[in-house]
């Protein structure tokens, strides 16, 4: 063959070959492609805390059922007589306005929620839901209304403990103190608006609440899960079923929920129920002092270093702190060594304290740091302002 038509043969054939790519390119341009195996992917999954459980996220269910037949619904009445007036027993004036001026007592009925946290018979609720009631009466879960007495209440953190003749009921779970997180999911069980037995869910939006003129005695669980009116002493627990505050208010402005809803934690409700089912009433601490917050301007005029710890603004002659040595204008540092933020950490530590030891009081006082040795007296009974807004 001679070297030609060899060239000839070499172009036909490539002209041909690529005629066909050609074709395949446009027709089937698939059967091109390289076929590669595709990247793996590894993504690395955060282990959940020791100690800490996770419900999933399609369900509560689970927790739902756990605690509903736990909370009760709590109905209280109360007879309220209209003041008298000498001008309502004069014929002609109850002649024009006749039934308008009945004097009789009329009831008042109220409705909140309960917790049932000991199976023969004790409820943990608000002590603003049975405050001044006349009659009590308590529904259970399985439908059964049993009638309730008030073993005793705590108008300073807002909690009654009631008793019903009754055994073997759903005692719920309390969680571990300080075992909540911000961000963990929470949900909220009572009877809203008499609607019936309602969860609603949500999550812990912040904690250690304090200075919102509620109760005082503050460190509030502050949760979006709604809660509205009938939802008072009502139970909020965690994913698991397990008690983690006592629902206790709301910030609104219509009275219905809008995402701000308080709790009091189990920590405080646990201790505060314990005391008033062994004695009837919670015992505190006191050493009769003032205090405010010190602020850094405050601290800056009792040339203070920082703005830690809380100002006596006043000491009440001859009690505890007057005694020991205590003036005001003193700045008070720790309390037992526990040091003191702010006012509100300060009034719980003193609270704290049992009536009849002695504890231990650091203050600075012109830039210099004391220890005073106090006995500490028994808090006496407070007058509680009425909140803004009580579910």
């Amino acid at each position: 063959m001679s070297i030609r038509k060899f060239w000839l043969l070499f172009a036909q054939t490539t002209t041909v070959a690529l005629g066909v790519l050609f074709i395949i390119a446009l027709f089937k341009p698939d059967l091109l492609r390289w076929q590669t195996q595709a990247p793996s992917l590894t993504i690395q999954q955060a282990a959940a805390p020791a100690g800490r459980t996770f419900a999933p996220v399609e369900s509560f269910a689970p927790a739902a059922q756990k605690v509903i037949p736990s909370v009760v619904n709590v109905f209280t009445q109360q007879k309220i007589s209209s003041p008298a007036n000498p001008a309502l027993q004069d014929p002609i004036f109850r002649y024009f306005f006749g039934d308008r001026l009945d004097t009789r007592p009329r009831e008042v009925s109220n409705l909140g929620s309960g917790v049932v946290v000991s199976p023969n018979g004790y409820i943990l609720t608000n002590q603003h839901v049975v405050e001044a009631a006349d009659e009590i009466q308590v529904a259970l879960a399985d439908g059964k209304t049993v009638p309730a007495h008030v073993v005793g209440s705590d108008p300073e953190t807002d909690l009654a403990v009631l008793k019903i003749n009754a055994s073997e009921l759903p005692a719920i779970t309390f969680a571990e103190p300080d075992s909540l997180k911000v961000g963990d999911w929470v949900l909220a069980v009572g009877n809203p608006f008499g609607v019936g037995q309602t969860v609603t869910a949500g999550i812990v939006s912040a904690l250690g609440r304090t200075h919102l003129g509620i109760n005082t005695f503050e460190n509030f669980i502050q949760t979006d899960a709604a809660i509205n009116p009938g939802n008072s002493g009502g139970a909020l627990v965690d994913a698991s079923g397990n008690l983690v505050g006592i629902n206790s208010a709301i910030y609104s402005r219509t009275g219905g929920s809008q995402g701000i809803g308080f709790a009091i934690p189990v920590s405080i409700a646990r201790k505060v129920m314990e005391q008033i089912i062994k004695s009837g009433s919670v015992t505190r601490g006191w050493v009769g002092i003032e205090v405010q917050d010190l602020s850094p301007e405050l601290a800056e005029s009792y040339n203070s270093k920082s703005a830690e710890g809380a100002l006596i603004a006043g000491v009440l002659k001859g009690g505890p702190a007057d005694v020991g040595g205590v003036h005001p204008g003193d700045i008070l540092l720790a309390v037992n060594g526990h040091a003191v933020t702010d006012s509100a950490s300060l009034l719980n530590l003193i609270a704290a304290l049992k009536p009849g030891d002695e504890a231990r009081l650091t203050v600075a006082r012109k830039q210099q740091s004391l220890n005073l040795n106090i006995q500490v007296g028994r808090r006496p009974a407070q007058r509680v302002a009425e909140p803004t807004q009580r579910p």
